[in-house]
């Protein structure tokens, strides 16, 4: 529940944005996020996905073809053929860089299993609580770059609470769009802690399409015209 009240503009603006758009990128992709392996390691190749320059409805199907195909984890991913995860990815419509894609996909399963034993805990442990090493970390594995790495940490930041908060630069961008406070700590304090993964998917939401600015801008507009 928010924790602004009722009469505050950005608390206003909060919960109309968190109404309309309040959903992780993770749900979306039916990951049912949890401190455990095989969801941490899912979040991984969703970031990877949704950090292409390709429509994030295409990212969200294709992970959810490659999970219904099998490769739920890093050892299935690794032991699926290379078609086997192309297929899965043009399932999804991830077609323009499929091939790539299912390369570094496997490559990255590789990493997760050979430096991590499949667990992704680990490589939080590693970089112990320090989150630029644990950014550093993410982008070494092929095909996660920046984007995807703060794709990762702006969701994972549910079950990792000691990253929040986790709001970079694209939450800011779509903060501003908002008319929101541009830094991460007052954002944070317009919600509560367990509801900041929803917020950071909304804002990027915000920050890349300018009709849910304006959507959420004519709700909380008329909020407050009703309440005054």
């Amino acid at each position: 529940m928010a924790r602004s009240g009722s009469g505050d503009a950005s608390g206003t603006t909060v919960r109309a944005l968190l109404d309309a758009e309040g959903r992780t990128y993770a749900e979306q992709a039916g990951i049912h996020l949890k401190d455990t392996p095989q969801p941490l390691y899912q979040l991984l190749v969703l970031a990877h996905l949704l950090s292409a320059r390709i429509r994030a409805g295409t990212a969200v199907a294709a992970a959810r073809a490659l999970f219904g195909a099998g490769m739920r984890d890093a050892r299935h991913m690794r032991d699926a053929t290379w078609r086997q995860r192309v297929d899965a990815l043009g399932e999804g419509g991830y077609r323009r860089y499929d091939e790539r894609t299912s390369t570094q996909l496997g490559r990255t399963a590789e990493l997760v299993l050979d430096a991590y034993g499949g667990d992704l805990r680990r490589l939080r442990d590693k970089a112990d609580g320090d989150v630029r090493r644990l950014r550093a970390l993410l982008q070494e594995a092929p095909g996660i770059g920046p984007a995807g790495a703060d794709i990762f940490l702006r969701e994972v930041q549910g079950v990792w609470p000691d990253l929040s908060p986790y709001l970079d630069g694209k939450t800011l961008e779509g903060a501003a769009r908002l008319g929101l406070p541009a830094d991460p700590r007052a954002l944070a304090r317009l919600v509560g802690k367990e509801e900041l993964p929803a917020l950071a998917a909304a804002l990027v939401r915000a920050a890349l399409d300018e009709h849910v600015v304006d959507a959420v801008l004519g709700t909380a507009n008329e909020t407050q015209g009703g309440s005054g």
